[in-house]
Order: structure tokens, then sequence, then C-alpha cells
């Protein structure tokens, strides 16, 4: 009937794609060099207030968790994430087969903290262990919580205090900002890490990242050479985030997702079902009994069963994205109820 298993099941925001078709046979020039690009890194700039940013496209989210990382830290260091981080768990082991190990600390809520931080960096204490260099976050988490920019400042002071750099996943930057629980912007994270990025892939693009470099590095198109992720046709890229990021496009699909995954939350709740992971975004994780799950299935719907709660019982996610119908959302709803 309908997949709720992702955000990036669809192809490109109608406008992204008639951009994309309008300028189809022009010619440019390569590897993100070209006018599109340059008008998008600076559409980027002047949204964060960041002149001096330095702006690069990638294909996807985990490309460029591994070139943000990997083209920042010496052959010994090592990036500090939350458990459930995306770089530990979901990326096949990417940054360690650089050489570079993910130290870990136990986030319930899918957050790390200055005290997290410090517990991984003082278990570090000699040159026979590496030696964390970098905190990696994202926003909206991979559980679908936020970041306040009071949790944010706190882990800047953290990382300045140790030498750290602060690295923002933002593969879901747009459902994080436009949720009703968010307090940051744009110009905060410039001004708060050493990089970040905003997400394409998961909110309108076909595909493709937009990082920011607040830090500077001027050898970043070498590792993006070496590493496979220089686009020969990288005015694709700059096509898609000068259409998402003019006029406020972006955000206003990703207020949509947002929109479409509390009307599931509240639909589910009404009928009595649980919440153990409270989300303010696109992502939602209800319980559902095995058997419900099961006949849910059968209809066709698809979602993913994230852990068990007991043998008859299993938090299960659900993903809205920029294109979900509410028709397909209410047509759930009434087919949950019809289950029980």
């Amino acid at each position: 009937m309908y997949s709720f298993r992702n955000d990036y099941s669809e192809g490109a925001h109608p406008v992204v794609l008639q951009a994309l078709t309008d300028t189809n046979l022009e010619q440019t020039s390569g590897y993100g060099t070209d006018p599109y690009c340059a008008e998008a890194a600076q559409l980027i700039r002047d949204l964060c207030k960041a002149p001096e940013a330095d702006v690069h496209f990638l294909v996807g989210g985990t490309q460029t968790n591994l070139l943000a990382i990997t083209s920042y830290l010496a052959s010994y260091e090592a990036v500090i994430a939350a458990h459930t981080g995306h770089v530990n768990v979901h990326e096949t082991g990417a940054i360690e087969a650089t050489g570079h190990k993910v130290c870990t600390a136990y986030a319930p809520d899918g957050k790390l903290t200055p005290s997290l931080v410090e517990s991984v960096v003082n278990g570090h204490s000699s040159e026979h262990m590496v030696a964390p260099k970098m905190v990696y976050i994202s926003d909206s988490t991979e559980i679908g919580t936020l970041y306040t920019k009071a949790e944010l400042v706190a882990l800047r002071e953290c990382c300045d205090k140790h030498g750290l750099l602060l690295f923002l996943d933002g593969a879901r930057l747009g459902s994080a900002f436009t949720s009703p629980d968010n307090d940051l912007t744009l110009p905060d994270l410039a001004a708060l890490t050493d990089m970040f990025y905003i997400g394409g892939t998961k909110n309108g693009a076909l595909f493709g990242e937009a990082l920011v470099l607040n830090s500077p590095n001027a050898h970043f198109r070498w590792h993006m050479k070496q590493r496979g992720a220089m686009l020969a046709k990288g005015r694709l890229l700059g096509v898609q985030f000068k259409a998402l990021l003019t006029d406020n496009l972006y955000f206003d699909i990703a207020k949509h997702a947002n929109d479409m995954a509390y009307r599931l939350r509240d639909g589910m709740a009404a009928l009595g079902y649980e919440f153990p992971v409270p989300s303010p975004t696109n992502q939602q994780f209800p319980v559902l009994p095995n058997d419900i799950a099961a006949k849910l299935e059968a209809m066709g719907y698809v979602f993913e069963a994230q852990e068990a709660v007991d043998e008859n019982n299993t938090i299960v996610r659900f993903v809205t994205s920029w294109a979900t119908p509410v028709e397909a959302v209410d047509q759930f709803l009434k087919d949950l109820a019809a289950c029980k």
C-alpha cells in the first residue's frame, strides 16, 4: 500500500527535476567548477552568514561523513560518536576502513554531551591508544531527537577545551530545522561547528549533500579526488541545491515531511499505541504487537523493525518524506484501526 521505510524512496521534487531538465543541454566545466555550483555555494554562504566558509557538493551521506572525518584526522586520530551514530552503525565500517577508529559513548537519546565526550577523551590517555580528535553528531539524530542551541554551545566549549573538532551530520537537517522543538539556525551551525552538511538526498534531491567547512582545509579537493568523490558532472549537484535553497523550498518540503509524521504519530497514539522514543521529527518509533505488524506488512505497508521489546512486541520505525501524501497516512491509520 505505501512504504514508510525511509525518506528517499521517491526521486526528486518537481522543481528540482525541472531545473535539471532546463539545464540539461548546457555545457559547463566539470568537477564542481561550474557556475551552478558556484551560485549554490554562495547561496549557502549567504544563508549561513559565513562568507569565508568553504562549500563542497558530494553525492551521499556516507561519502560525506568519510571525507569530512578522514580529511581532518592524522592516521593515529579517532572520532567520537554516540553508539547510535550513523558512522558507527550504518556505514559498513567506512571510517575504520580508512584506518580511523570510531570511539563510541552510550547515549540513550542519541545525543552526545560534554560528559560523554570527556569520558572517551579521558579513556585514551597515552601513545598506546588512538587519540580522539573529532566529535561526530547528527541533527536530527538517528532516533529522531534534536540538539538545542544550548547543547551545541556546550559541546563547542567542550571541544575547544580538549582540542577537538566538531562535525555535524545534517542528512536530515531539513526535518530538524522545521521541527517546532528546534532553536538552531544555519548561522548557528556555521559559528559553532568546524563542519556540517545540508542533506539533499533525504529532502527533495535526486542525490547530494552540501558540506560546509568552517575550518580551513586547503587540500580538501585532493581528498575528494582520491576517494572518488569528485563528480565529473558536478553541476548536477549545484543545480539541485540552487533549486532547493531558492524561495525556501528546502524547508517548506521538510516541514511537510514533519507534518505527515505528526499526523501519523497522533493517529497511532489515539489508537493506543505507545512511542517510547519521543521524536519531534519525521522519524517515528511506535511499539507494535508483532501480529499487528505482520498484518500491516501483508497489506503491503513497509516499515523497519528497530528493537524487540519482548517476544510479542517490537519498536518499529516509520519515516515520512517531502512526498508523503496525506491520503497515504490516513489510509494507513484506517487500516491499522481495522487490525485491532
